[in-house]
């Protein structure tokens, strides 16, 4: 349920309201939006009994909401959220783009990435330090060196850093390096770990499931925001289905869906959904004419050399390519992104 307030609304009537639900046990979300203020009730509603909410001083009515989201949900925030990452915003007219390898492999690969993509126009350096792999055999990642290297290379550049965390352990280590955590795929029910990127207050990049409904993505998303972290953004990298000429289907129609039903920014990952490189720019360049609010891509100075996820990154010259034919786009459909040439 949530309580819309008169646009008139006074401050003080609008703290009475959330005084007299908090007393009563449940949980309190109060968004303002450029005409009027939202209170988002969290909890059992039979808690509320018959006090008479709507009669309250500055209440111009509740809305019971449908979904079994609330905090991610249009109605508790009707505008658009807009991600603030270190003064980096993401969901607002200029778009995110983040970009470097799958892993962090060397102080040598990271820096040549990181100089790379910000030359492209880059504001996000992405790299693995904590590698979930299929095979335990696989590369695992450089954990806290890897960061370590990440803070380096934004040193260099002043790129942003979005890195994955895969426990609470690795949260509480990258939580000193990076500026955006990630959750990737294969943790997107992990419910844990989402309440503890939920207690950082530190901006979170959600991927979405390889079997995940829209529906369950923006419930798990849920976990992150109960913990009272708003600073989530979607990512759409590509479903599960019966296909196989690409790792992933990637699920377009995701991005005009999740703006219907979630106030939440969405970015794509092409990179993941494709599996291929020579797939990449298209899926891109479709994510942003459909309304994506950025991209994350993988880029590697010498893609076959890559110690995981080889086929899916773009060398540097491809990846610059694609930040001009983005550039491009943006001015047709009225959004902002600045190639770097």
């Amino acid at each position: 349920m949530v309580i819309v307030m008169r646009p008139d609304s006074k401050e003080s009537e609008i703290q009475e309201v959330a005084k007299v639900v908090s007393s009563l046990g449940l949980g309190v979300h109060i968004s303002q939006g450029t005409e009027r203020t939202i209170i988002g009730i969290i909890g059992d509603k039979r808690k509320l009994g018959d006090v008479p909410l709507e009669l309250m001083s500055g209440v111009e009515k509740l809305v019971h909401i449908a979904e079994s989201y609330k905090l991610s949900s249009k109605t508790f925030k009707p505008n658009p959220s807009v991600i603030d990452v270190n003064g980096v915003k993401i969901g607002g007219k200029e778009l995110a783009i983040m970009a470097g390898p799958c892993a962090v492999e060397s102080r040598e690969q990271i820096l040549e990435a990181a100089k790379a993509v910000k030359k492209a126009g880059a504001q996000f350096l992405r790299g693995g330090a904590f590698k979930p792999r299929t095979s335990p055999y696989s590369f695992q990642g450089l954990e806290e060196e890897g960061l370590k290297l990440l803070k380096e290379a934004k040193e260099a550049t002043g790129l942003l850093i979005v890195s994955e965390v895969t426990s609470e352990r690795a949260v509480e280590i990258a939580s000193k390096y990076v500026d955006m955590f990630q959750i990737g795929a294969r943790n997107v029910q992990n419910f844990q770990l989402l309440r503890e990127v939920g207690r950082s207050k530190k901006p979170v990049l959600f991927k979405r499931g390889v079997a995940t409904t829209i529906n369950e993505w923006l419930n798990a998303a849920e976990y992150i925001m109960s913990e009272g972290n708003y600073n989530v953004v979607l990512c759409e990298r590509g479903i599960r289905t019966f296909e196989t000429a690409t790792r992933n289907t990637l699920d377009i129609s995701a991005i005009p869906v999740v703006k219907s039903l979630s106030h939440l920014p969405i970015i794509v990952d092409p990179s993941h959904a494709a599996g291929k490189s020579i797939y990449i720019s298209a899926l891109s360049k479709a994510a942003i004419a459909a309304g994506a609010d950025g991209l994350i891509v993988e880029v590697h100075p010498q893609p076959k050399m890559a110690l995981s996820d080889a086929a899916q990154q773009l060398p540097p010259d491809e990846f610059s390519r694609l930040c001009k034919d983005i550039e491009d786009i943006a001015k047709i459909i009225g959004r902002e992104f600045k190639y770097g040439g």
